[in-house]
């Protein structure tokens, strides 16, 4: 059961591009859990993407015009968090990289950077919560994206999330950290190292016999569903904070 702590933090929302083009549906789910954990949520209507595109094609300059951005927008608040490890990843440890020789910006740039989070790191690990309130039927598996768990160390908070969902069964597949194939413009510019790494992960995946595939990042999770509709897969694909905000039947 989730405890409310004492006071209330305030926290922006950080908005993935994938998710509000894509995937809204992630970001309500995302704001619903911090509530009901007790936060103050705000959406500013400022943000804009993260910079990481900018950033892993070496353009430093736009990256820096972006991170700008996020900053200035999101350093009054308590908290910085977003259903991403790749965003977050990107703000946490990259951020101050870019700004090494830009004391100002650089401090500022730390000062975000340590109080930003992902999501369900930021529950566990910050708020100290270990069960939500929540019911999703089905039998699903995992894909660990690599900048959550490389980058974060985020693997253990989802999965204790995800054993106190009541209807759920989780099924851990062979090599559930390997890398999908994704990795952003690494899909594009190796499309056949990136196509076998996928059918490898999708192989892997139908091996549990699970329905469900559940992942934290929706790039890979695209990546993921893409194939699967493509092969003609019925296996569902779910971002981890939609089954967690999935609210138990009165």
């Amino acid at each position: 059961m989730i405890e409310t702590p004492k006071v209330r933090p305030h926290v922006g929302l950080f908005v993935t591009c994938l998710m509000n083009l894509f995937r809204p549906s992630i970001g309500f789910a995302t704001a619903k859990l911090l509530e009901d954990a007790g936060c103050v949520v705000s959406v500013p209507s400022s943000q804009t993407c993260c910079g990481q595109p900018a950033y892993n094609a070496g353009d430093d300059d736009a990256a820096r015009a972006l991170a700008k951005q996020v900053i200035a927008t999101f350093e009054d608040y308590d908290y910085l968090v977003g259903p991403s490890g790749s965003c977050m990843a990107t703000i946490r440890h990259d951020y101050p990289v870019l700004f090494a020789a830009d004391r100002d910006w650089r401090d500022r740039a730390e000062a975000v950077a340590a109080k930003s989070w992902e999501l369900t790191s930021f529950l566990v690990d910050v708020l100290g919560i270990t069960q939500v309130q929540a019911r999703f039927d089905g039998v699903a598996t995992y894909h660990d994206s690599c900048s959550g768990l490389r980058g974060l160390g985020i693997k253990g908070q989802r999965r204790q999330l995800l054993a106190g969902v009541e209807g759920f069964t989780l099924r851990e597949m062979p090599d559930s950290e390997v890398c999908c194939g994704f990795g952003g413009t690494f899909c594009v510019k190796y499309p056949e190292i990136s196509v076998k790494m996928l059918d490898d992960k999708i192989r892997n995946i139908r091996a549990t016999g699970a329905d469900i595939l559940i992942g934290g990042d929706l790039g890979c999770l695209m990546n993921i569903a893409g194939r699967l509709s493509r092969i003609g897969s019925p296996i569902r694909v779910y971002h981890v904070a939609e089954v967690l905000a999935e609210p138990r039947p009165e």
